[in-house]
C-alpha cells in the first residue's frame, strides 16, 4: 500500500482524548497539530494547509457543526472525519450532511481511526507507490524503510518525512518552509534551523557519494 506524509488536525475538547490520539498519529509519522475548541479548529484550518480535519461534533463554543459548515463553506481541501458520542444513524446521516467525509462514532478502535485518516488523506493527494526510488536510495513505505545502494539505512521520524518529501518532488526542489508545512507542526518555529539540522543528520547516514543537493535561496532536491 502506498503512504504519504499527511497533516492532520485533531479538534476535540477532551483534552486527555485529544492528545492522545495526537501522540499516536505522531507515531505514525504525521504532522498533527490539535485544537481544544471549535474557534481555534476553524482559524487553524483556515492558516494551514491540513489533510485531514479529526472533528469532534459536540465542540464548545463553536460547535463542530458550524466548524464544518464553515470548512465546508471555504471549500477547503481537508477532508473531514466527524467523531460523536452518538452512533445512531440519524447522527450519521446529519454528520454527513453537513459535508463531512467520514464519520466515527465513540469509543473507536485507533487502528480503525488511523485507516480512516488515512483513506481519506488518499482522496486529498494521490497516495505515493508503495515504493520511492531515485539516486540509489529505495523508500519502502509500508515497512518504514529506507536503503542506500541495498544498504539499511535507519532512520528517525523526521528524517524519513524529509526524505519522503524529496523523493515525492522527483528531482524538483522543495524549499525549507515546504518540509516545514508537511513534515513538522505548527508549534515549530519558522525561523529554527531545524530543518537544516535534520537535513544534516540525513546526509551523514544517507553517506557518499552525497544525493541531496542544496539549491541556495531556493530549498532542497535530490537530482
Amino acid at each position: 500500500m502506498g503512504g504519504s506524509t499527511l497533516r492532520v488536525l485533531i479538534a476535540e475538547d477532551e483534552r486527555m482524548l485529544a492528545d492522545s490520539i495526537a501522540e499516536g498519529l505522531r507515531g505514525e509519522a504525521l504532522a498533527v497539530d490539535v485544537a481544544y475548541d471549535g474557534e481555534a479548529a476553524l482559524e487553524r484550518v483556515r492558516v494551514h494547509d491540513y489533510d485531514v480535519l479529526i472533528l469532534d461534533r459536540d465542540l464548545p463554543g463553536l460547535h463542530g457543526d458550524e466548524v464544518c459548515r464553515a470548512v465546508v463553506a471555504d471549500a477547503a481541501a481537508v477532508r473531514i472525519l466527524m467523531l460523536t458520542a452518538s452512533g445512531d444513524v440519524r447522527s450519521r446521516v446529519a454528520g454527513l450532511s453537513l459535508g463531512a467525509d467520514d464519520y466515527l462514532p465513540k469509543p473507536f478502535a485507533f487502528e480503525e481511526l488511523v485507516a480512516r485518516v488515512h483513506a481519506l488523506g488518499r482522496r486529498v493527494r494521490a497516495a505515493d507507490p508503495p515504493i520511492l526510488e531515485r539516486a540509489g536510495v529505495r523508500l519502502d513505505w509500508a515497512h518504514r524503510q529506507v536503503f542506500r545502494d541495498g544498504r539499511y539505512v535507519p532512520l528517525a521520524r523526521k528524517e524519513f518525512g524529509v526524505l519522503a518529501e524529496l523523493l515525492r518532488a522527483r528531482g524538483a526542489v522543495v524549499s525549507a518552509e515546504t518540509l516545514l508545512e508537511k513534515v513538522w507542526d505548527e508549534h515549530i518555529d519558522p525561523f529554527t534551523n531545524t530543518v537544516r539540522t535534520t537535513m544534516m543528520k540525513l546526509r551523514r547516514k544517507l553517506g557518499d557519494p552525497p544525493v541531496i543537493e542544496t539549491v541556495t535561496g531556493a530549498g532542497y532536491r535530490i537530482p
